[in-house]
């Protein structure tokens, strides 16, 4: 992760605005490189190197356009390989076409909230797009919802590094208590999703 956080303080050093974009793309496109290091040092920036010209509002808005620009291809990456992929080999990993009509339907009723709220959260973030590019959600109001989503969330890590300045890291080991609370929630709901599964397989086969 230290190595990790080098690289991503070093290429926004380096590129400036677009280094922002490149790093919230790729960390949108599944790639999990921690945000909570990408804004806030961008956000210390304006404070600790001021010469640089770096201001919150275009840094936010950098951010989220990197956000969406990574989402889309997640999305479409989901959309185009990800249903064919899954109706043939997802029997090997306990998702049946029931769990995909189920998905379909749930990003029918709720994709517009689920695209926005995710954005606010540690881990499903970064993941989200590509479960709703394969339940084909309306793709415009994907996009609308995810840089609506991003937005709020780049303001307030550029903000926290503006305050915290040098010591922008702090933001990094805030949000790990709680990536280490979602992650604990999507192991156990994950643990009563393969449960529920295999508890059924076999009245499954019978049938």
């Amino acid at each position: 992760m230290t190595h990790l956080i080098n690289w991503v303080t070093h290429l926004i050093a380096t590129l400036g605005y677009p280094g922002v974009v490149l790093l919230m793309a790729l960390e949108s496109a599944c790639i999990p490189i921690p945000s909570e290091a990408i804004m806030p040092f961008a956000g210390a920036l304006i404070v600790t190197e001021p010469a640089r010209g770096f201001n919150i509002h275009v840094l936010a808005f950098t951010g989220a356009l990197g956000n969406l620009l990574g989402s889309i291809v997640a999305y479409w990456v989901g959309a185009i390989g990800g249903r064919p992929f899954l109706n043939k080999y997802g029997k090997y990993i306990l998702i049946s076409h029931h769990d995909m009509d189920m998905a379909d339907r749930f990003f029918q009723k709720y994709g517009d909230i689920t695209a926005l709220v995710s954005r606010l959260l540690p881990i499903v973030r970064t993941f989200i797009s590509l479960p709703a590019g394969i339940a084909r959600m309306n793709f415009p109001r994907f996009c609308i919802y995810t840089f609506v989503g991003a937005l709020p969330f780049c303001y307030l890590l550029t903000y926290a590094g503006v305050k915290l300045g040098e010591h922008w890291h702090q933001v990094h080991n805030w949000l790990q208590k709680a990536d280490i609370f979602i992650g604990a929630i999507i192991i156990v709901l994950f643990g009563l999703w393969v449960w529920r599964h295999l508890r059924g397989a076999p009245k499954e086969t019978a049938a």
